[in-house]
């Protein structure tokens, strides 16, 4: 997500909350209330501003939901179009289940928000680009085991990652997350980890 400018300091902007901030608090809302549970009122409310205020950045909940949804969505495609370039089913499988686990491990508060949710599978329906993605992710996963078999493994794996990042690990920092995740991932889609160099 890139970085948001700085208001401009007008007596109208004065009030007026960065684009990132909305997001931050919506993302807080949606784990408490889901995206559904979570109105531009209850936005408001938390942020102490009239709903003008909101409408400045976000006219509807499904733009401010987009928002949430498009950096990750944006990484995925990296990780899917990385992976799809490489030789063989597993080296496929391996490499974007690394970068899922690494997705999952920097986003731990909001993967799980956004999984099952019905407002994100609508739209993931509505904007097929974004829909594709997901689709290609699974067939890379399932590339693994062709057949029904490797379908619901891969199914397992990415929402199983999902949840599991948000569940609270105590001290686990999000690069011991992330190792957690992939092996569990590699276990489930029967990955053996990439041999290390002779000089490692």
């Amino acid at each position: 997500m890139g970085q948001e400018r700085k208001v401009s300091g007008t007596p109208q902007e004065a009030g007026t909350p960065t684009r990132q901030r909305l997001i931050d608090v919506a993302i807080d809302l949606f784990r408490q209330h889901s995206f559904a549970g979570t109105s531009l009122q209850m936005i408001s409310d938390e942020l102490g501003l009239t709903k003008s205020a909101i409408y400045h950045h976000f006219r509807t909940r499904d733009e401010l939901l987009s928002a949430v949804m498009e950096p990750l969505i944006g990484e995925l495609a990296v990780i899917v179009e990385e992976a799809e370039a490489l030789r063989g089913p597993r080296a496929r499988a391996e490499y974007v289940l690394r970068g899922y686990a690494a997705l999952a491990a920097a986003n731990r508060h909001l993967l799980p928000v956004l999984n099952g949710d019905p407002g994100v599978v609508g739209m993931l329906r509505e904007r097929t680009q974004w829909g594709s993605i997901v689709v290609r992710q699974m067939r890379l996963l399932a590339g693994v085991e062709p057949g029904a078999g490797g379908t619901v493994k891969a199914a397992i794996v990415m929402a199983g990652i999902s949840a599991a990042a948000g569940v609270e690990f105590g001290d686990l920092d999000d690069d011991a997350l992330r190792e957690q995740l992939l092996a569990a991932g590699r276990r489930t889609l029967g990955l053996r980890p990439p041999r290390r160099s002779a000089r490692a």
